[in-house]
């Protein structure tokens, strides 16, 4: 077996062990780092030199992250821990209550919070700094909470793309337990009943066989019938966070007894469409998700939302959008084939166009929305918003909890109108 020649470290390595500090907090946010790759990332900075901050955060990169979705986790924490003289501050304005006078006028960044979970909760301070004395209990602030939210109702109304490990652990365990009601819809078909219309047919075969005696009728009632859900979910790199706790949602309303839709059937699509309906079915929601990770090749990729939409228009249209189907259409609508192009724009708008034709209603979750000066600039929001029943928020427990409320009730429109009115302005 080879044997690897030994490190030229200094008398005081202290760079090797703020590497090692650094990979313990890197594990605590979730990645996947063992000793081997902390020895391999030290020998590597050793190769590479520690001269050039971009060529140092290239061969960290190269050594502990192997996953798309923990590129931004690495950047937020290589950002706060080696190249912000002042991470601690960030950290703190990041974890603490918003408090005029502590917490930072801006708000957090994506997978900030968790960084800074990972490198305050329970991480050991890097090696050669002295802890700081403890201080006097007399010198403890004491703050009164009475008035503040409690933990549930604040989870409900943050961001998705905001919330640390625990809070989106937490917020995936509210959203399996909300579910997403549907009215029945009265079919042609009917049913016995005690009242109702009068069933001629029934009424005289049961005359025949009392000798052609009428003398009771028999009444029926049109059946209940439930519609489709079909779910159309981005998962480009833009929308992968919010996706990724929404299909939590999706696994948990696929699997719900009693929960009124016939059958649910959910797409993902980013630069291909992928038909992800059998991996939902499966009980266990890791496995689930798991399984529709692999079937689905671009996650974090581009957006290419007229191509996606006009494939599923031509192949999976008439399998699953019969009867009345709701449709769920989770996007930001940044298409990236749209911008500036006339002719792809207006593409985009026929693909609209067909799927809102063959559903019963099209419900437009756009994350952006959760933005007050939101307004319809991008060239592919133009194109879908004349196309859509309603227009909803998705960034939130708190927004999908309102798409519960809403999504019977066809007079919903949610913020088009008022979209609309700024696109004819």
């Amino acid at each position: 077996m080879a044997e690897l020649p030994p490190l030229e470290l200094p008398d005081d390595p202290k760079l090797a062990g703020n590497i090692t500090h650094f990979a313990r907090a890197l594990r605590r946010a979730g990645l996947p780092i063992g000793p081997g790759r902390v020895i391999d990332a030290i020998r590597a900075v050793q190769a590479a030199g520690f001269t050039d901050r971009r060529d140092f955060y290239w061969t960290l990169h190269a050594c502990f992250v192997n996953r798309p979705e923990h590129r931004r986790v690495f950047a937020q924490l290589f950002r706060l821990y080696w190249r912000d003289p002042r991470y601690l501050e960030h950290m703190m304005a990041a974890m603490l209550p918003a408090i005029r006078g502590v917490q930072e006028d801006r708000p957090a960044q994506a997978a900030e919070k968790r960084a800074a979970e990972a490198l305050l909760d329970g991480a050991d301070a890097p090696p050669g700094e002295d802890a700081e004395e403890p201080r006097d209990e007399d010198a403890l602030i004491e703050m009164d909470a009475s008035l503040t939210m409690s933990a549930a109702e604040r989870l409900k109304t943050l961001d998705f793309e905001q919330m640390s490990l625990a809070e989106v652990a937490e917020a995936k365990r509210m959203l399996a337990r909300l579910k997403l009601p549907v009215k029945p819809i009265a079919s042609r078909r009917g049913m016995v009943s005690q009242r109702g219309r009068i069933d001629a047919a029934r009424s005289l075969r049961g005359a025949l066989r009392r000798g052609g005696e009428m003398d009771r009728l028999a009444f029926k009632t049109p059946r209940p019938r439930y519609p489709n859900l079909v779910v159309l979910c981005d998962i480009s790199g833009s929308m992968s966070q919010y996706s990724r706790v929404i299909l939590h949602f999706l696994h948990a309303v696929s699997n719900a007894r009693g929960a009124g839709w016939a059958q649910v059937h959910a797409f993902t699509f980013g630069t291909r469409l992928t038909n992800i309906t059998r991996h939902l079915a499966t009980r266990d929601v890791d496995a689930a998700l798991a399984a529709a990770g692999a079937e689905a090749q671009d996650w974090e990729g581009g957006t290419r939302i007229g191509a996606c939409l006009e494939m599923f228009n031509r192949d999976w249209s008439r399998r699953v959008m019969g009867q009345g189907a709701v449709v769920l259409l989770i996007t930001d609508g940044l298409d990236r084939d749209a911008g500036g192009d006339g002719v792809k724009e207006s593409a985009l708008a026929r693909q609209m166009q067909r799927l809102h034709l063959t559903a019963r209603r099209l419900i437009w979750l756009n994350p952006l929305l959760r933005w007050d000066g939101f307004a319809p600039k991008a060239a592919g929001i133009r194109a879908m918003l004349p196309h859509v029943d309603s227009f909803r928020a998705g960034h939130s427990i708190a927004s999908l909890e309102e798409l519960a409320a809403v999504i019977s009730k066809p007079d919903d429109t949610g913020e088009k109108t008022r979209l609309m009115g700024v696109l004819e302005n």
